[in-house]
């Protein structure tokens, strides 16, 4: 199986092998696009532009580094929903025109649904039944997953996204972009104890019965953080002070709704997935409450917890072994909800 990532501003391509379970990553190739960082986010139509420069020399590499070639190829699953319009058709396209060169199926893959099935890549155990957390620069996600292609949508956002926040926080900060990775560095030698900002959608008072029980929100948060910046007269001396009241708030925002969906569901598998599935004290922040409820949590590698081909190609693998195929007006959308939803 070849898959094929162009979302948003990585071109990635990736070979697996195997059936059902038993699946092995044979190679993966991922080629950031850092041009962006020169606008503190990304421009689309120069991530589109350079998908259309990048898509064959990356699929080349990642068949090489499989030691396979196009013959080797039985289907391609390519995202298709959601993302930069302009990014997803390169890939879509692409993938389409060889499929229909080689005479072999092709797929449409849903990016989050993708993120579900990443970390089985590296965890053998992180398959269904678990609670699934996906936090990252455009989704924040929490899900019970009873089976492959059955979801339960519990939460999500209702503003900024939680690696939005972050990068946010970072350009407040005076941070590169993207901003996760330098919040976190600079959140470790802050002080826990200065800038105690309120835990967003998070009362002692919440129910299950309560709208906003599961849902999450960062914009507030992000506002307290403005205002914490603003009304520094040494912010080269807070700044990790406020990073740390920062992260620590998001964190315990996370943590709490995810165990509250664990516990009510009877989940003992806590899966994460996405870019902000790489700060290390959010991984640490949920194991550490996994042994209220004798639990485990799966985090991915930073190779695969960000966007990457692999977890497409393994999410596409699924589908296709249902029968799944897509036709040559498989189509490109930038919001479209995951696939397989059931009531919650």
């Amino acid at each position: 199986m070849l898959g094929i990532e162009t979302s948003c501003d990585e071109t990635s391509a990736a070979f697996i092998e195997g059936s059902g379970e038993n699946v092995s990553l044979r190679s993966l190739v991922i080629l950031s696009q850092d041009v962006h960082r020169v606008f503190g986010g990304v421009v689309p139509e120069i991530a589109s532009r350079a998908h259309l420069t990048s898509i064959v020399p990356v699929v080349s590499r990642a068949l090489s580094d499989a030691d396979a070639t196009l013959e080797d190829v039985d289907a391609i699953a390519v995202t298709s929903a959601p993302g930069l319009i302009g990014a997803l058709l390169v890939g879509v396209c692409y993938a389409k025109s060889l499929a229909y060169a080689l005479g072999i199926p092709v797929t449409g893959v849903h990016h989050m649904e993708g993120h579900l099935f990443g970390t089985s890549l590296e965890h053998a155990d992180a398959v269904p039944p678990f609670t699934g957390l996906l936090v990252s620069g455009g989704h924040t996600l929490l899900l019970d997953v009873e089976a492959w292609g059955r979801y339960r949508l519990l939460g999500s956002t209702r503003d900024d996204a939680a690696g939005e926040a972050f990068d946010k926080v970072a350009k407040l900060l005076g941070l590169p972009y993207p901003g996760g990775r330098h919040v976190e560095a600079l959140a470790r030698d802050g002080d826990p104890g200065r800038f105690r900002f309120s835990r967003p959608m998070v009362r002692r008072t919440d129910t299950a019965a309560d709208e906003s029980f599961y849902a999450f929100s960062f914009s507030g948060l992000k506002t307290a953080v403005l205002n914490a910046v603003r009304g520094s007269d040494d912010l080269e001396r807070d700044r990790a002070d406020i990073a740390r009241g920062f992260q620590d708030s998001l964190i315990d925002s996370l943590v709490e709704k995810t165990f509250r969906a664990a516990r009510l569901h009877g989940r003992r598998r806590i899966v994460l997935g996405g870019g902000v599935a790489c700060n290390g004290a959010l991984a640490a922040a949920m194991r550490a409450r996994a042994g209220e409820i004798g639990g485990v949590v799966f985090v991915p590698s930073p190779r695969i917890a960000t966007d990457n081909a692999a977890m497409i190609a393994r999410a596409g693998l699924f589908h296709l072994e249902r029968g799944e195929c897509a036709g040559l007006d498989l189509n490109a959308y930038a919001s479209q909800p995951i696939p397989g939803l059931i009531a919650a």
